[in-house]
């Protein structure tokens, strides 16, 4: 386990000494055991091994009792000493193996219950430890100073060696290479990279050494971005753990002015004499101790989150991941997050009267006009076609307005829109309609100013969009596009992938309202985008989530990041939400049936010290165990 102190409410890591005294008490305790004809021994072995086992617990119970208390002005105690008096109160009234095992037990589920935590935590806070720390920086004489990254400037010129760390986000000014960014995107191929190209702050730097200019300060990288959301994901509980950690001082308090209140009765009452009155309150100081309660809710939601983190998908707090499961609409972006981001050919057909031959030059002539462009739909058919090799003194110009024309043996080539154009076959147009249905965005060519075949291209939607989509709707959960293209686009896309409704033609600003519109609509409605105009609308949907691809903005109001930009991890965390809240509420049920189980037959007569520790600190044990069910995947649909 790690070195670091922690603090998750009332939980903390002390360190490996409280454990290895919790080990020595079990000796004694088992040594104490087989001392049958020595009564004054065995309960001073008995006695050691409360102080042994259970000083940390019991300390902790004392300490923050007070602490609390001070803050709060009046008195807040906890379950730590509540269990501490109830140890101490058999003792006092002889039953010393009793109190030895009573403590022996809650301290071991105390144990467990932070090493579940701590195991937990460990699939996010190794995030922690991808933050670089150091960088070589390239001064002005042109010599290499290593550096803290915190001195780091925007601007700064850096040497990454072969198998580093880059030190923080830039852009590469010289060199090569190839980069594993799989802390940051999820994705097992390294990814290679020239000049210009961006780089992150954590990835490793595989093949060659290269050259970077800083464009972020370290406090603002995507890994440092991440990692705040680590932070803060710590130490935000799930709503049913906020009440049951808000309900627990009340609940001991009352458990406290009730013991001495049974044993006043119990004589008048119950019948009872005063030694049994006196072992009745003692026995319904340790059943009804709410330990099972209390860890009902947190370890759960802490697995719950590092199941999802293994898996691509990082929450800002537990809340968000509970919340999930109560959603009734859910929101998407299209380009980027239910699309690839960029077109692609889909379609490209010539005129019947070309032949196969004639086909093959014309789509080199294509080819190599798109060369000479920048523009999106040149360079998706440039790397469609990225086997072709283009045509030698072939003359091309780029006209503002008209696409590009293009001069070869004699005859002049154009590559535009279709409204520029006016010679057009009609089976040409046909298909340009139907393409253009289907959200495609279509292009023509033409020879010496006759039209003589088109492209269609389109941002296609991610492979995982559709199924992802049906599962929701299959969750009753309704579904809607949000984008900012024209009607035929976008509807073209919805029909594609099964959307239930889509709403085209919105401006950025437009984006939040619509997101309120479907609130007040249905309900609950998580937002996913991945554009700084989607800011707005993640911060006003209930759940806010960003593919981690996107921009910084939509990271930084997102309640949620998909590191692989991959949304079936959507549909996983869904399943993964509903499970929580299932085990959560196994456990309040289980753990509440157990205390009024064990107090209905203290008030009988049945139940001793032993029976009621074994049974109160076994439920707690079984509770935590069962939460820890949400560190492995869910099987199935419905799991």
């Amino acid at each position: 386990m790690s070195e670091k102190k922690y603090d998750q409410g009332r939980h903390h890591y002390h360190g490996p000494l409280p454990v290895i005294m919790y080990f020595v008490g079990v000796v004694l305790f088992i040594i104490g055991l087989f001392i049958y004809d020595n009564v004054l021994w065995r309960n001073i072995l008995m006695c050691l091994t409360m102080v042994v086992a259970g000083y940390d617990v019991m300390a902790e119970g004392f300490i923050e009792t007070i602490t609390e208390s001070r803050r709060c002005n009046k008195f807040y105690p906890n379950i730590h000493i509540l269990m501490a008096l109830a140890a101490i109160a058999s003792a006092a009234i002889g039953e010393f193996m009793e109190g030895a095992l009573l403590i022996l037990i809650f301290a071991g589920a105390h144990f467990l219950e932070e090493y579940a935590e701590e195991k937990s935590r460990r699939e996010i806070t190794s995030l922690l430890e991808l933050n670089p720390t150091e960088a070589r920086r390239i001064n002005e004489d042109g010599s290499v100073e290593v550096v803290s990254v915190e001195e780091l400037n925007v601007g700064d010129r850096l040497q990454v060696l072969n198998g580093d760390s880059v030190p923080t986000d830039g852009v590469i000014l010289e060199g090569s290479t190839t980069i594993d960014q799989s802390s940051i995107n999820g994705e097992s191929i390294p990814a290679e990279k020239t000049v210009g190209d961006d780089v992150f702050a954590s990835t490793i730097n595989e093949t060659g050494t290269f050259t970077m200019e800083v464009t972020k300060d370290s406090s603002d990288t995507v890994i440092a971005k991440i990692i705040q959301m680590v932070e803060q994901s710590q130490g935000d509980l799930t709503p049913t753990a906020s009440k049951i950690k808000r309900f627990e001082p009340k609940y001991v308090m009352t458990v406290l002015i009730a013991v001495p209140l049974l044993i006043l009765i119990g004589p008048f009452l119950f019948g009872w004499d005063w030694s049994t009155s006196i072992y009745r309150g003692v026995v319904f100081l340790v059943g009804a101790s709410p330990c099972a309660l209390a860890a009902s809710a947190v370890p759960a939601t802490l697995s719950a989150m590092s199941n999802l983190a293994r898996h691509g998908l990082l929450f800002k707090g537990g809340s968000y991941v509970s919340a999930l499961s109560e959603i009734k609409a859910i929101a998407f972006d299209k380009t980027g997050t239910l699309t690839q981001g960029k077109p692609q050919v889909t379609h490209y057909e010539w005129v019947e009267e070309l032949t196969k031959e004639e086909q093959d030059l014309a789509l080199q002539i294509v080819v190599t006009m798109e060369r000479h462009s920048n523009h999106p739909l040149a360079e998706a058919i440039s790397e469609k076609f990225a086997d072709i090799p283009s045509l030698e003194g072939m003359e091309v110009e780029n006209l503002i307005g008209q696409g590009l024309v293009g001069h070869y043996q004699g005859h002049t080539y154009h590559i535009g829109k279709p409204s520029i154009f006016e010679n057009v076959p009609e089976h040409i147009v046909e298909y340009k309609d139907t393409y253009s249905y289907e959200g495609n965005t279509v292009v023509y060519v033409s020879k010496n100013d006759q039209v003589i075949g088109l492209f269609a291209l389109m941002d296609v939607p991610k492979e995982d969009s559709k199924e992802t989509i049906r599962y929701f709707q299959d969750q009753g959960i309704h579904t809607i596009m949000i984008t900012g293209d024209g009607k035929a686009t976008g509807e073209a896309i919805g029909r594609q992938l099964g959307l239930e409704q889509v709403r085209s033609n919105v401006m950025p600003e437009e984006k939040a309202a619509i997101i309120k519109d479907i609130q007040q609509e249905f309900g609950k409605t998580v937002m996913v985008g991945d554009g700084v105009n989607d800011a707005p609308a993640l911060v006003s949907a209930e759940i806010g989530v960003a593919m981690g691809g996107g921009t910084d903005i939509a990271i930084d109001a997102a309640d949620a990041v998909l590191m692989q930009d991959s949304l079936s991890r959507l549909s996983y965390a869904h399943r993964q939400s509903k499970r929580l809240d299932r085990i959560v509420t196994q456990n309040i049920v289980f753990a509440l049936s157990v205390v009024v189980i064990l107090l209905i037959l203290n008030v009988m007569g049945k139940l001793t010290i032993a029976t009621g520790v074994i049974g109160h600190e076994g439920s707690t044990i079984l509770v935590i165990l069962n939460g820890l069910r949400l560190l492995t995947n869910p099987k199935g649909k419905d799991s």
